[in-house]
């Protein structure tokens, strides 16, 4: 590490910082007199506004959208370094192109590794609090009941509930069937079952009004009562989908429950794949648009940087845009998740690469 390499990476990252400053506070200002009308109606309590709200808000929107304010750096302080001829003063002294890249690159690290950290762990937790929020003063629906829910509990356990409420945690017309050698040896009906939300241990369901089928050959015993503890493997959270669940989950989270799922026969996992994906694959974004942008911006020249710094632009949001089709072809067109995910780090790997070789030119 040189004396360039630190001056660099101080000016990649304050120019980064103070970008993400700048922008998300307009940001703010621009949600807060949209909402306003809303937080009136609902009565929402600045101190909910400021730490449920916005203190989540920031973080949530600047680790979305790091990849723009990477690009964003790199081309305001790239430009301004050219146009004091400082750029040409560094190729002067015998130091290539190359070599320039190098603190770009270290930075666009630091900022990578951060970003995932946060995008996969932390960031998760507050999306929970900020979407109780919405939930409650935005009045932005949440799914709060599911209708003829069916899914395998276990090896050849299926389980089915004809309507639940997530608000009780409760379910009606539960039937819990068990297959042996695809032989049917167990049939349980309930007709309400009832998640125990304060049991020391999870996926605990009490089975109110309950029959039980047990088929032993030619013969058949029948259990009935009013009242079963059971054990059942499925939680609330199984049943019920909300939009933007995905973001709450942390990425180990996110493996589990996709894996849970896929076990059960699920086909309702692919959002939770490509947010899964998406976290990795926005780190690397960072490399990319960091090579573009100090590609586009290192040379001096007449006028000023209107010119590449709109080319620029353009290629950054042409980039979110393709990350958001990409993301629905995934959803609504069968799509895979990860081919979804990386399908515009590949694209603009390409013209990454078409970019760094002309630059030095």
């Amino acid at each position: 590490m040189k004396r360039l390499d630190w001056y660099i990476i101080k000016k990649f990252i304050g120019t980064y910082i103070y970008s993400i400053v700048l922008i998300i506070s307009i940001s703010i200002v621009f949600d807060y007199n949209e909402h306003m009308p809303k937080f009136a109606a609902t009565h929402a309590p600045w101190r909910a506004i400021i730490f449920d709200y916005y203190v989540n808000f920031v973080p949530y929107f600047s680790n979305l959208f790091s990849p723009l304010f990477v690009f964003i750096a790199v081309i305001f302080f790239t430009s301004k370094l050219a146009s004091n001829s400082e750029i040409i003063a560094m190729l002067a002294s015998g130091t290539s192109f190359n070599r320039l890249m190098r603190p770009y690159m270290i930075s666009a690290a630091l900022i990578a590794a951060v970003n995932y950290y946060l995008g996969a762990y932390v960031i998760p937790h507050g999306n929970v609090t900020r979407q109780a929020f919405e939930v409650k003063y935005k009045n932005n629906k949440k799914n709060t009941s599911a209708q003829n829910v069916q899914l395998q509990v276990g090896p050849g356990i299926i389980a089915y509930i004809q309507q639940y409420d997530d608000i009780s945690k409760r379910g009606y017309g539960f039937s819990l069937d068990q297959f042996e050698n695809k032989k049917l040896i167990s049939h349980m009906t309930a007709n309400v079952i009832q998640y125990d939300t304060i049991s020391d241990s999870r996926n605990h369901w009490k089975a109110i009004n309950y029959k039980i089928r047990t088929l032993k050959g030619l013969r058949e015993q029948i259990e009935t009562g009013a009242e079963l503890d059971t054990m059942i493997m499925m939680e609330p959270m199984d049943l019920v989908f909300s939009k933007g669940q995905q973001e709450t989950f942390t990425s180990p989270e996110l493996l589990r429950y996709i894996s849970k799922q896929e076990e059960r026969g699920s086909t309702n996992v692919v959002q939770y794949e490509v947010e899964y994906h998406k976290r990795i694959s926005n780190s690397f974004a960072s490399f990319i648009l960091t090579v573009i942008g100090a590609s586009l911006s290192s040379r001096k020249r007449k006028g000023g940087m209107g010119m590449y710094l709109g080319i620029g632009l353009a290629l950054s949001f042409s980039y979110i845009l393709l990350q958001t089709v990409s993301a629905t072809f995934a959803t609504n067109a069968g799509m895979p998740a990860i081919l979804a995910a990386w399908i515009p780090n590949m694209i603009y790997a390409v013209i990454a690469f078409f970019c760094y070789r002309q630059a030095p030119n």
